[in-house]
């Protein structure tokens, strides 16, 4: 009966550590040599069920040598384990300079070229793959591993097996065309008519209503009885700062701590700052361990980020 039909079955470990054994001729030899650590009964055992599993005897133990069905089995395992430090070498090498990160658009453009340039400083030959994901799409991109690390928004519930790590707490701001005279929140909004409550007197111009942005502004307003629903929806922050300049009304935009409306890089619009209304948080996103050129980037990350704060 030839040995390879039933190997298919086989405990990997079990075959592994046959394949030590033969290899430094004995188990006390193979326990020494082995990369891992594990105590010689252990091996003793484990050898003992493959060979209850095969139903043949792989070698004599005093002196070692090993029987043909032994011989016939190591020569079937050998070249796949023989090869394992290879490539586990060669993937470290290649995979350890590898770096996938998915971010949006403002991040991959404006933020992360900075913390790149002086992560390459340091490797030299880091591969890098960038992709521009939507925030809805930043979870699964992390969970059907299409990514190694992201920057995002951390806002309600992490998918399972993602884990996070905050970054910058940012402040939400309205901003208004600067022809406006307005200088607070209460100078957009009024008394309803029907004296229910308080409405804006003011367009929003906003994102969708999925978006993070949007719900905790939205909740911000819910928590001092204002209702002010987005008359112009768009996709984008840099959208919304296009159609505030243009008078379409008031739009909804984070603000850089220590930063003024000029320097925020808001041509033509005047920031309102929004007291009482949760910041937005961004930070790391990332799944189970991480690799060390990951760790690497997130250091980096971190130190940028509170560059930022201190500007």
């Amino acid at each position: 009966m030839v040995l390879w039909c039933f190997i298919i079955n086989m405990n990997v470990h079990h075959l592994e550590l046959f394949y030590f054994v033969a290899k430094y001729e004995g188990i006390t030899a193979a326990v020494r040599k082995m990369p891992y650590g594990i105590q010689q009964p252990a091996v003793s055992g484990q050898i003992l069920q493959l060979e209850a599993e095969l139903g043949v005897k792989l070698f004599n133990r005093r002196p070692f040598a090993l029987t043909p069905e032994g011989d016939q089995l190591y020569d079937y395992v050998y070249p796949f384990f023989s090869r394992m430090v290879q490539v586990e070498e060669s993937m470290k090498g290649e995979l350890g300079k590898h770096l996938r990160i998915c971010a949006s658009a403002a991040v991959l453009r404006v933020h992360l070229p900075n913390v790149l340039e002086a992560l390459k400083l340091r490797i030299p030959d880091l591969k890098l793959t960038l992709k521009e994901v939507e925030p809805s799409a930043i979870h699964s991109s992390l969970i059907n591993q299409q990514a190694d690390i992201s920057i995002s928004i951390i806002h309600g519930r992490l998918t399972e097996g993602l884990k996070s790590l905050e970054l910058l707490r940012l402040p939400l701001v309205l901003l208004v065309p600067d022809t406006w005279e307005v200088h607070s929140l209460d100078d957009l909004l009024e008394e309803s008519d029907d004296g229910t409550g308080i409405r804006a007197k003011v367009p929003l111009v906003g994102l969708p209503a999925h978006e993070a942005l949007q719900q905790i502004f939205q909740k911000g307003l819910q928590k001092q009885h204002v209702h002010w629903d987005v008359s112009v929806e768009v996709n984008s922050l840099d959208v919304i700062q296009s159609y505030v300049r243009r008078g379409f009304g008031a739009g909804l935009a984070v603000g850089v701590p220590g930063e003024s409306g000029e320097e925020f890089g808001v041509e033509g619009c005047k920031v309102i700052p929004l007291e009482g209304f949760s910041p937005l948080i961004v930070g790391i996103l990332y799944q189970g361990l991480i690799k060390p050129i990951a760790q690497e980037f997130i250091n980096e990350t971190i130190s940028y980020a509170k560059t930022l704060v201190k500007r």
